[in-house]
């Protein structure tokens, strides 16, 4: 059984009061269902190749037949160059990618809301959130909640205050130190970076948060809205570090249920 109640800390870091926490934090954690709900929204953002059905085959080539003493394979009429075979120059493709293939994941969606429900149950769970790689040891609390104030801030030098007021500046920090140039090939395709994920910020409206916020490496800011399991769980692990304001927390209770 979950906890049922958490505390609000405001922009100081000090205890502000207690909220009730919705049914959604006592959900079973279900890594399982939780992967294969992030599968599939990754597989969303594939784009579909394929092969145009005459390349390789634009030419009057054909095999001689038997009895010559020579390989019966296609060849250019008037020379001995093969062609239109797969191991030909300028031949077809043996086995092409077609853009027939089905590469969107579906589930259905009583499955999909376990997982969301799930996910946001981790973020509440401090060994799950460590294990992850965030750095919880100056956490207070979670799942951490603060004041609706938070998301009045209109400078990142005020969100980056609270940061360290609350204790999440220290994994903000982890991100900092984890960026590096990707190795192979990827570093030429405009992904030359690679960095850690950091805290998220659940809010209800935006106030001026979203732009405060948005050149701190490895945040990201979502409404209750348009939260998705991706965003909960990046890379199918569940347990990210997650802010919640306070009336985010009452929006979970309006979504998901509970007294």
């Amino acid at each position: 059984m979950g906890k049922l109640t958490s505390k609000v800390f405001d922009l100081k870091g000090e205890v502000a009061g207690k909220v009730k926490l919705p049914e959604v934090f006592r959900t079973p954690i279900r890594p399982d269902v939780i992967k294969r709900a992030v599968v599939a929204i990754q597989s969303h953002r594939f784009q579909p190749q394929g092969r145009d059905p005459m390349a390789g085959k634009r030419t009057t080539a054909e095999s001689l037949g038997v009895g010559l003493g020579i390989a019966r394979v296609p060849r250019k009429k008037g020379t001995q160059r093969a062609a239109l075979m797969p191991g030909a120059v300028g031949g077809r493709a043996a086995h092409p990618p077609v853009s027939e293939k089905k590469i969107r994941k579906k589930i259905p969606k009583k499955e999909k809301m376990l997982a969301l429900c799930s996910a946001i149950a981790a973020t509440a769970n401090k060994e799950i959130v460590a294990k992850r790689g965030h750095v919880v040891d100056y956490v207070p609390d979670l799942p951490l909640v603060v004041v609706d104030d938070l998301q009045k801030l209109k400078k990142t030098k005020e969100v980056e205050e609270v940061f360290m007021q609350i204790g999440v500046w220290p994994d903000v920090y982890r991100v900092k130190e984890s960026r590096k140039i990707r190795a192979g090939r990827g570093k030429m395709r405009g992904r030359k970076y690679k960095q850690a994920v950091g805290p998220l910020i659940v809010i209800t409206e935006n106030d001026g948060i979203v732009k405060a916020a948005r050149n701190i490496p490895g945040i990201d800011i979502a409404t209750v809205d348009n939260l998705n399991v991706e965003l909960l769980a990046p890379g199918t692990h569940p347990g990210r570090l997650t802010v919640w304001t306070q009336s985010a927390i009452e929006k979970l209770r309006e979504r998901f249920g509970g007294s």
